[in-house]
Parts: C-alpha cells; sequence; structure tokens
C-alpha cells in the first residue's frame, strides 16, 4: 500500500459521502445553534486567496464546534448585485443576470472543490426576486418608521461608472478624490436621493462599540472616528441680510463648537456653500450663486480658502459686534451645523481664511505661564507680529474680556453655558445618513412611484417584488431607458405615474442577508423572527477589516432598525467578529491588476487550506511564498505516511512500559493545547502542536515496538485534531486508522487523565534536555555512558510551594520558615532556608510566573520521560533525589542537577 497521500484522489470521495450523508445540514428546530459566518462574496469570476482564507478560518472554527458537540449554522450565499457585474457584461455584450449566474455556477464548483463544509440548502442569491422582494418589503417598512428620506443633495459622482458614491465609497489617493471601484477621479452633482437616516441611531451606534468585547479594538476605532461623535456647544448668531434675500429660520445661524471661550475672538462668521444661507443670498446674490455653482461642481477640496462676502452681517452673542459674513469653500456643510464663527487667532483653518481675506486675527487666550519673561508670555502680547504667523489653539487663559479675564479656559467654557441663552451644549456626528440610491441597472429596484398628484408612493406589497425588466445596454442608466418599465400607474389615484429609476446600494442587500440564512425558503416574511430572536447573535464573523466602516456599520443600523420595527429582540448582530488578514505575494496584495494571483486549487486544495490557516494568525498578513506552502504538503504528507504504516505493520505489544505513560500523558497534553488554539482561533499555533506530537510519535516508535492501543490512540487523535483544517486528510486518517463513522461527525478527543498544569510539565522536560545537551557539547563528553538527574530535597519544593501561595500578598520570610521546619523537620537549619527562599523570590521577580510541580509530580515526570534522554544519548538515566552535595546546593524545583559520566 503506498504511504503517498494523493489528495486529488481522496477529496473527491469524501465529498461525496459528506453530501449523501447530508452532514452539514442544520434542521431548523436546533436549539440556538453556533452561527459560524464569513462574509458571503461578490460574484466575481473566481476565487481568490481572500476568498480562500476567511472560508478556510470559518470552515475549520465551524468543523470544531461541531465535534464538540455544538449545532453548527454555517451557510454560504452570493453578494449578486452591484455594478462590477454589469460593467463585465457590457464588455462582453452580455447581461448582468448571464454573467452573474455564471460566475455563481463556478465559484460554487470551487468551493465545493476546496471541501468547504456549508449547508447549501440554505443558499441565497441576493439578484433572485424572492430575495430582493424583501429589499423592497423593508424598504417600505422603514419608510414607514420614518427612517427613509428623499432629498436633493450634493452627492459624489463617480463620471466612469455613471453612478453617485457613498463619502466612504470616496478614496483619497495623493490628495484626489477617487472611485473606490475604477480609481477615477469624482466629481459632484446636485441630485433628488434616498436615504436611509441611520443618523437617528447615531449616538446608540457609538455607544454600543464599547460592549463589543469580541471585536478587534482596532475596527471598534474605526467605526467611532467614522460616527465621529463630538461633545461641545451649539451658538446662535443673530443675522441680517438684504431685505429682497428670503428669511431664514428664526433669522439666525447656529454654530457648533468644542471651544466656545474663544468666541470673545470670532470676527467673521463662515457657512458652507450648501446651507441654508447661502442658498437663500444665492436668489439675490449673483456672486454668490457663481460661487455655490463652482463649489458644487468641483467639490471643497479643490477650492481651496477660496469664499465670497455675502450681503449680510452677524451679531456676536457675547461682544455684540457685527461680524461679515462669509460663504467659504473651506466649511462643510455635512460637518457640525454647516457654519462656524471664525475664529482665526485660535484656529489653524480659520487663521489661514482670515489671511487670505484680509480680516482681523484677534487673540483672546494666552498660554498659562508662570514666567512672565517666558517666550510663550512674550509670543502674546499686545502687537506682538507672531500673531499673524500662527494662531494659539492649546488651553490657556482668558484674556481682555472684563468678566471672566484671568480665568482659565475650561472654567469659562462651563460658565458661558449658564451664563449666555445664545449658547448651549450639544453632540454632533460626523456620520450622515446612508445615501442608497444608484443610477444603474443591476440591484433592487426601488418600490416608488413618481406621481404628480400624489406625490412619492409606495408600491403596494400585494405588488411587490417589482423586477428588473429585461435588459437594455446603453451607457447611462438602462432603467431609464425601458419605457414599459418606467411609465406605469399609480396605486393611490390610478393616474399615470414614473416609476423609479434608481436602485438600491448593494450594501442595501447585505445588511440584513445574516438573518434571511435562518429561514431562506419562508414566503410570507424576511425572515422567521421566532428563530432570529433565538439564534441569533452571530456567534463569529469573519471578513475583510475593509468592512469596518460600510458593511459592517450598516449591519449594526439595520439590526436597531428592525429591532424598532418589532421584528427583531437582537439589536447587536454580530458577538465576534474577526478580521482577517491579506494574503501577499512580493510584498503586495494579491490582484489580478497586478498579475500576481496564485489559484486557489494551483497547490490542492488540502495543502492551500492548510498553508492558509497555519501560515500566520488569521488577523495578521501573511506572505505566500512555494517554500512555505511545502511545510503544509509536508505535514500531510508526514501524518498520512505514519497511519500508512501503522496499519501495514505486522506487531505491536500489549503489555505497558514505563515510557508509554509519558506518551499517553503527551496526547493529553496536546489535545488540550490543540482545543485552547482552536478556540482562540491560532490555527497556527494548532498545527505546530500537532506536528510535535507527530514528531514524538514518530520517535516513540522508532525507540520501542509501540504499545499498539496508546499508538492507535495517539494516530486517531492526530486525525481529529488535524481535520477541521485539512478534512479529506482528516477524514482519510480516520478511516485507515477504523474509527467510528465519519471523523467530521466524531466526538473531538478528550483528555484520558485528569487535567494537569501541562506548561509546566512540558517546561520541565524541555528544560532538563536542553541543560544536558549544554553539559555533554561544553564538556565535549562524545559517548555518555549515565546520566543523573538529581532532584533537589523535598524541603526545597516545600518552600517553593509556600513562598509561591504568599507571592500576591506579601511573603514572610519567617513565616515560610517555621511552617518548613515544623513536625520534626529533618533538614537545614533556618539560614540556608532563609537564604533559599531569598532566592526564590529574587527568580520570580524576573519570571511572569511563579508556578511550581510538587516533588511527586516533578520525580514522576522525568521518570516518564527519560526515555527521551536515552534515546538522543545512548545512555543509561536514572532519576534519583539530592543526597549530598554539591547536588543538595545545586538542585531546585524546576531545575534537576545533572551528572554525566
Amino acid at each position: 500500500m503506498s504511504s503517498h497521500y494523493d489528495h486529488a484522489q481522496v477529496q473527491e470521495f469524501w465529498q461525496y459521502v459528506w453530501e449523501r450523508d447530508d452532514v452539514y445540514r442544520l434542521v431548523d428546530d436546533a436549539t440556538d445553534p453556533t452561527y459560524v459566518l464569513g462574509m458571503f462574496p461578490y460574484t466575481s469570476g473566481t476565487l481568490h486567496m481572500g476568498h480562500v482564507r476567511n472560508y478556510a478560518i470559518t470552515d475549520a472554527y465551524a468543523r470544531f464546534r461541531r465535534m464538540r458537540g455544538d449545532d453548527v449554522l454555517h451557510p454560504m450565499g452570493w453578494d449578486a448585485f452591484g455594478l462590477p457585474a454589469e460593467n463585465a457584461a457590457y464588455e462582453r455584450a452580455s447581461d448582468p443576470e448571464s454573467w452573474t449566474q455564471a460566475c455563481i455556477r463556478r465559484m460554487r464548483e470551487e468551493l465545493e472543490t476546496m471541501g468547504f463544509g456549508y449547508d447549501w440548502s440554505r443558499e441565497i442569491t441576493t439578484c433572485e426576486p424572492d430575495y430582493y422582494r424583501w429589499n423592497q418589503w423593508l424598504f417600505k417598512r422603514l419608510y414607514e418608521a420614518g427612517l427613509v428620506e428623499y432629498e436633493a443633495a450634493t452627492v459624489n459622482w463617480c463620471p466612469d461608472c455613471e453612478t453617485v458614491l457613498a463619502d466612504a465609497q470616496v478614496e483619497v489617493v495623493d490628495g484626489d478624490r477617487r472611485c473606490w471601484r475604477c480609481e477615477t477621479a469624482v466629481g459632484r452633482r446636485e441630485l433628488d436621493q434616498w436615504f436611509f437616516t441611520i443618523t437617528e441611531y447615531a449616538e446608540e451606534l457609538h455607544d454600543g462599540l464599547e460592549d463589543l468585547e469580541g471585536w478587534p479594538e482596532g475596527v471598534r476605532e474605526i467605526q467611532r472616528n467614522w460616527i465621529g461623535r463630538q461633545e461641545g456647544t451649539r451658538i446662535s448668531f443673530d443675522v441680517t441680510a438684504d431685505a429682497e434675500t428670503e428669511p431664514i429660520e428664526d433669522g439666525s445661524v447656529d454654530v457648533f463648537s468644542t471651544r466656545p471661550e474663544t468666541v470673545f475672538g470670532a470676527t467673521f462668521l463662515a457657512v458652507s456653500p450648501g446651507h441654508e444661507l447661502a442658498r437663500a443670498l444665492a436668489e439675490t446674490d449673483e456672486e454668490v450663486a457663481d460661487y455655490v455653482e463652482m463649489v458644487r461642481e468641483h467639490g471643497p477640496d479643490e477650492v481651496g480658502l477660496s469664499g465670497v462676502d455675502a450681503d449680510a452681517t452677524a451679531i456676536n452673542p457675547m461682544t455684540g459686534d457685527t461680524l461679515p459674513v462669509y460663504v467659504a469653500g473651506y466649511v462643510l456643510e455635512d460637518v457640525g451645523t454647516g457654519a462656524v464663527m471664525g475664529v482665526p487667532g485660535h484656529n489653524d483653518r480659520d487663521h489661514a481664511f482670515a489671511l487670505e481675506h484680509n480680516l482681523p486675527i484677534e487673540r483672546v487666550i494666552r498660554p498659562e505661564a508662570t514666567d512672565p519673561e517666558s517666550e510663550s508670555a512674550e509670543r502674546t502680547s499686545e502687537g506682538d507680529p507672531a500673531i499673524e504667523d500662527e494662531p494659539y489653539t492649546g488651553e490657556g487663559i482668558v484674556d481682555g474680556n472684563d468678566e471672566y479675564d484671568g480665568l482659565e479656559t475650561e472654567s469659562v467654557r462651563e460658565r458661558l453655558v449658564d451664563d449666555c441663552d445664545a449658547i448651549e451644549p450639544d453632540v454632533t456626528y460626523r456620520l450622515r445618513d446612508w445615501l442608497i440610491s444608484r443610477q444603474r441597472y443591476w440591484g433592487t429596484p426601488i418600490p416608488v412611484v413618481h406621481c404628480e398628484e400624489c406625490g412619492h408612493v409606495l408600491v403596494p406589497d400585494e405588488e411587490l417584488p417589482v423586477e428588473l425588466p429585461e435588459f437594455v445596454q446603453t451607457t447611462g442608466n438602462p432603467l431609464e431607458e425601458h419605457d414599459s418599465f418606467r411609465h406605469t400607474t399609480c396605486p393611490d389615484c390610478g393616474g399615470p405615474a414614473r416609476r423609479e429609476t434608481d436602485t438600491m446600494d448593494t450594501f442595501v442587500d447585505s445588511s440584513w442577508y445574516f438573518l434571511r440564512f435562518l429561514s431562506p425558503d419562508l414566503e410570507d416574511a424576511p425572515f422567521d423572527a421566532e428563530r432570529a430572536n433565538e439564534w441569533l447573535p452571530i456567534d463569529v464573523y469573519v471578513g475583510g477589516d475593509e468592512h469596518a466602516i460600510l458593511h459592517l456599520l450598516y449591519i449594526r443600523f439595520m439590526s436597531r432598525a428592525l429591532a424598532d420595527l418589532g421584528l427583531l429582540e437582537c439589536r447587536e448582530p454580530v458577538e465576534t467578529f474577526l478580521g482577517q488578514g491579506t494574503v501577499l505575494y512580493d510584498g503586495e496584495k494579491m490582484s489580478t491588476s497586478k498579475g500576481n494571483v496564485v489559484a486557489p486549487l494551483e497547490y490542492g486544495a488540502e495543502t492551500t487550506r492548510l498553508f492558509v490557516l497555519t501560515a500566520a494568525h488569521p488577523e495578521q498578513d501573511f506572505e505566500w511564498t512555494a517554500n512555505n506552502v511545502r511545510g503544509a504538503y509536508d505535514l500531510q504528507q508526514t501524518l498520512y505516511g505514519m497511519a500508512t504504516r501503522f496499519v501495514d505493520a505486522a506487531t505491536t505489544r500489549v503489555e505497558r512500559r514505563e515510557h508509554d505513560a509519558y506518551l499517553d500523558h503527551e496526547i493529553d497534553r496536546t489535545i488540550a493545547a490543540v482545543t485552547e488554539e482552536y478556540e482562540r482561533f491560532r490555527f497556527h499555533r494548532a498545527a505546530t502542536e500537532i506536528r510535535d506530537l507527530a514528531r514524538l510519535l514518530r520517535r516513540y516508535r522508532e525507540y520501542d515496538l509501540p504499545h499498539g492501543e496508546i499508538y492507535r490512540r495517539g494516530l486517531l487523535t492526530l486525525a481529529a485534531l488535524i481535520s477541521p483544517m485539512a478534512p479529506h486528510l482528516g477524514e482519510e486518517l480516520w478511516n485507515k486508522l477504523r474509527g467510528e463513522g465519519l471523523v467530521v461527525e466524531a466526538d473531538w478527543p478528550e483528555p484520558a487523565t485528569e487535567p494537569s498544569d501541562y506548561a509546566l510539565e512540558r517546561r520541565l522536560v524541555e528544560t532538563t534536555l536542553e541543560d544536558v545537551r549544554d553539559i555533554v557539547d561544553v564538556a565535549a563528553i562524545d559517548e555518555p555512558e549515565r546520566i543523573e538527574l538529581v532532584l533537589a530535597p523535598e524541603w526545597k519544593y516545600r518552600t517553593a510551594e509556600l513562598t509561591a501561595a504568599q507571592a500576591d500578598s506579601g511573603v514572610d520570610v519567617a513565616t515560610i520558615v517555621d511552617r518548613v521546619t515544623e513536625d520534626g523537620f529533618d533538614g537545614p537549619g533556618r539560614e540556608t532556608i532563609e537564604e533559599f527562599t531569598g532566592t526564590l523570590l529574587e527568580r520570580a521577580s524576573r519570571s511572569a510566573s511563579g508556578q511550581v510541580l510538587g516533588f511527586d509530580d516533578e520525580r514522576s515526570i522525568l521518570e516518564r520521560a527519560r526515555w527521551l534522554v536515552e534515546d538522543e544519548f545512548g545512555a543509561d538515566v536514572v532519576v534519583r533525589t539530592a543526597d549530598a552535595e554539591p547536588f543538595t546546593g545545586k538542585a531546585r524545583p524546576g531545575k534537576p542537577a545533572i551528572r554525566i559520566d
């Protein structure tokens, strides 16, 4: 029988068996299954290494949990809508649906070939009407709850994709704003758009991050920054405009500021070109109108410090001064209130704008300096030219105001809220509403018709889904060119109406897809609410950190919105999120555009899976190299060869010997270690433990005729432990060794003995072996005949145990000595014990662990492990207790003295 493992021969067979026995199917009446989910793939055409790594992680963990006795939900589906499919179809003179379905068939086949264990009965495809019907249904429920808005907005526009982009889909590359899909320069347009009002949940989304202990802190911080919560104050400025200008609400403009004490230094008021005041002024002021249009076309980034002096003035609520009002491109419409009080003496942007437009600069805060002759005091003196060069943005002392002069800025901030009605506490967010409109064909049609008589009218539930018509090739939005789709009747009045031709952002599809997996065939609701309330949250969710803002934020929003609609109880959908690292090739991310892609099946499914799991921790990047892939291949061949040779072997023994106990114990230790590593997703460390046990088993077999039962247990353990990462190999090994049933359905191995401190035991053996090697090398002993491992006298173990026990509460050396020497103690004097205790304390201060093994445990461990020393050095090995100097003084717990003859 060949001892060479040929994965191609076995993988098709075991995939057939798994499918035949339906081993991955989860019954609908399961009670709170472990929900393991990888972010479902966009249907790009083929799998890439990012996919393989993501799904290898979820598959290994799902298999592990299943063997641990859990019911496991591990589904797969397809993120099938989106512009790339439309572009690909256009390039091929095809249609998006045909292209997408072809991609799905190809990718599904590749996933199956890789041996991923999905419950395919729960497969979903977002471009199917029976899925996107529920996108439309949910849109209606959100609309009815007031969480959908339709309004004119200046939006990011990609001229190449011919569609709107959300802010998070615009990447800044070398200072230029570019489309995240095609890298084309992004412009600006004003369009009527549909929004989900995610800002209604800004506070809860921000505060909820504190409870996500199973999420990486880096991902949580990215979301915090995107939500952008800021505490400060809202300051109201009375504004007077030209009499012909349409009045603004309350005749005032509010600004948000985290530094209200700087209001005394305000020398102008600036509003964004999109602010309602700017729009009102533009109706009568041609210069303002031209400027607003220019900023709309080019975007704020391109207009720099430009601005126009508007025909309006504002009143400083604290000083009564009259301030000019500017419309300025550096003031962003979607930050704060879209207006700022210009304080050039204490704000960098205001300072630069004031210099550009020759506006006054006043400094009303000076640094707190104990030395009046200090540089900071000198820089803030009246008439100091440095005021034109650099604003002072730090904390300090208010200067030049009669009521608050000489007070610290923090104190003034607090007082202003109480003293001035125009200043009140406020919180703002960087987060903006979710723009879901896309001017393309391949997406969920928005279930709205526009009627001149009735306005926006929702399509009735019974008419859902609003299905996409046949694809029409055009450079613009194909739905605009489809008359039979566009022209319809109003559901309310029956008159002529125009169907909405925008489609939904594909992130709507993925904002709730994890719920559809629970009940994919449900016909009267998007998901089974009772099942969702029992099965959620997702226990483990795996995907790329690039989704830290968009996708992960949107599923958190959607869960909260659904909960408030009474459809769901779980407001936080993911308990543990694991952000996978990147697979690199020659230092760069694998990418088709870079031509550095390695096909997942090039090295075989098993080798590829094993390598991507064991190369590094899942959250770390790693480099794909042929040499490192070889290590994954060799591990498979090693394990298969060991099992084959055992099955073919003619003889084993039945009687137990001393070194059998060591192997038994190491099998238990490996089980415990690998179990912990799987629980913590440290597959690379699990593989190291598996390699170490395989190496030990080979050495054990070469040392002596193996004990049949123990050796077989070791091989079966290896088969079970490797199977979550390399399932075809695990199944083949299990079958060869006559394991019961299928390994995929087997119980996870358990230690045969009571748990012990495996780390201490292993360290003792490894340290002792290293010490023997060092002595042999230093003393140049070619062929040692006898090696003695000399344990410390028992009183040293007693002293070490007592010292370790009192380490946290403070060690009382005298008490330890008293307890060691009680009850007829036969040992050295108190001075010797006190000196040894001091030595222990000194070592403990340099070590993270003060734990020690007892005398009997240490002797037993070394007795079981002495065959390792005999095997390596070919010498007789004796374990004994120190009975005289120098061994009595040299030996200590965890560190036997060593004598070599």
